[in-house]
């Protein structure tokens, strides 16, 4: 595709990467295919081409308008079109850029610009998040049903992981709002982790992944967020004693964020070096569980051997996009739900997005609604008895339109493992 960027943009890093994008589109269609909001809307500008055509026309000097701002925001940034394209056209990194520049150049009403201020100061605030929830509970048997089906319950206690410290450790990201509405999430990946051997341990200054500012425009406030992790991390990544391993992230939507942490922070001549050290030792904690495969094998047999082993059943699997489209990492689950014993149901077209995406179920709640029951009919032909994902986000959203249990997958390992003791020596692959 030929470009004529504008001057003002065209030297700027920025716009030497969107140019090397843009040139690399070959406009030949295939990521209509997979485009969630193309097969809602059927409209050529909600497509990834559409879109690109888009932020062409904007970075080359044309006028920017609402309409351009309404295609952009509709985008899930799910990046299944990446997954498609022949060409390898880096979608997302290209919707950043044009999200950044749109918001310079385009006004919203006073209300859409106060309601994104609102979520990017209340969500990513775990103590007035954890307040806002506790509101809501208190609330929720006033509102009707579908209201009510918005705000999760108190979730249930959980026990602690043990105190034992291991010779191997790794940090965890505790997220947002994870630990309001799912806090047994970290807690299951600390006690599975505790078993093969590795301790589990929290920054307690390291806080929201910055993914949540970043994608509503306010890209500098989410860069800072970002700088604070790698300041909460980096005493513990660099002490000479027993370093962490690894950074593990057990939502995949902060994951993917944290992983790109070197590339988004490239250009900072202060953290663009530490950024990159930190995305390196970003793992999703199926990532982890997966390499930890010739200690997990013989507690799972012992455990599926057990009488106290929790049941197994048939679930779907939900492998959300920023797993699977984002990481990479598709197929990392299943193997070890299936050595658990688990049985997989059939998912019809698993690469298509549920509808969170973020903030987008709050922002585009019509489409995001859409999605969500088109993905929970495509979970449930074989009648599954519960749901599995591995985002904290997805797991609420689908949760608000099933009464099947959506659950981690994490919290369902944990459970099979939870009556067998691991060996006394554990065996190290590092």
């Amino acid at each position: 595709m030929q470009t004529h960027l504008t001057d003002l943009i065209k030297d700027t890093p920025e716009g030497q990467e969107a140019d090397a994008i843009l040139r690399s589109c070959v406009h030949c269609g295939f990521c209509l295919a997979t485009c969630p909001t193309y097969q809602l809307l059927g409209n050529e500008l909600d497509s990834p081409r559409g879109r690109i055509y888009l932020m062409k026309q904007m970075l080359e000097g044309q006028e920017v308008t609402e309409t351009t701002q309404l295609h952009l925001d509709r985008c899930l940034t799910c990046r299944a079109c990446e997954t498609t394209c022949p060409s390898g056209v880096q979608y997302g990194r290209l919707l950043d850029i044009g999200r950044g520049m749109i918001e310079q150049k385009t006004q919203r009403t006073p209300y859409a610009t106060f309601k994104r201020y609102l979520l990017r100061k209340l969500l990513p605030n775990r103590t007035f998040f954890n307040t806002l929830m506790g509101v809501a509970r208190l609330g929720r048997p006033l509102l009707p049903g579908h209201l009510k089906r918005t705000i999760p319950p108190k979730p249930a206690t959980s026990n602690a992981p043990s105190n034992q410290q291991h010779t191997r450790s790794m940090l965890i990201l505790q997220g947002c709002v994870q630990p309001s509405l799912a806090p047994n999430t970290n807690y299951a990946t600390a006690r599975v982790l505790d078993k093969l051997g590795i301790t589990v341990i929290s920054a307690e200054q390291a806080g929201c992944c910055g993914a949540l500012a970043y994608h509503l425009g306010a890209q500098e406030e989410g860069l800072d967020a970002m700088r604070r992790n790698i300041d909460a991390w980096w005493p513990f990544v660099t002490r000479s004693e027993n370093p962490v391993e690894a950074i593990i992230v057990t939502a995949s939507g902060c994951g993917v964020t944290v992983k790109d942490y070197g590339y988004l922070l490239q250009h900072d001549p202060i953290y663009a070096e530490k950024a990159a050290r930190i995305a390196s030792l970003t793992k999703d904690i199926s990532e982890v569980i997966a390499a930890e495969t010739a200690t997990l094998i013989p507690l799972l047999q012992a455990a599926n051997t057990s009488a106290n082993s929790a049941s197994s059943y048939q679930l779907a699997l939900h492998t959300p996009c920023t797993l699977q489209h984002g990481m990479k990492l598709t197929g990392k689950i299943e193997p070890i739900l299936q050595a658990a014993g688990f049985h997989l149901a059939k998912v019809v077209d698993p690469h298509l997005c549920c509808g969170s995406a973020g903030t987008y179920s709050i922002l585009q709640p019509k489409l995001s609604r859409q999605l969500r029951d088109n993905k929970i009919t495509a979970l449930t032909t074989e009648n599954p008895e519960l749901i599995a994902t591995a985002n904290i986000g997805c797991q609420m959203h689908l949760q608000s339109g099933t009464s099947l249990s959506v659950r981690h997958w994490i919290e369902l390992l944990d459970e099979k493992l939870a009556h067998v003791k691991p060996n006394k020596t554990i065996p190290s692959t590092h």
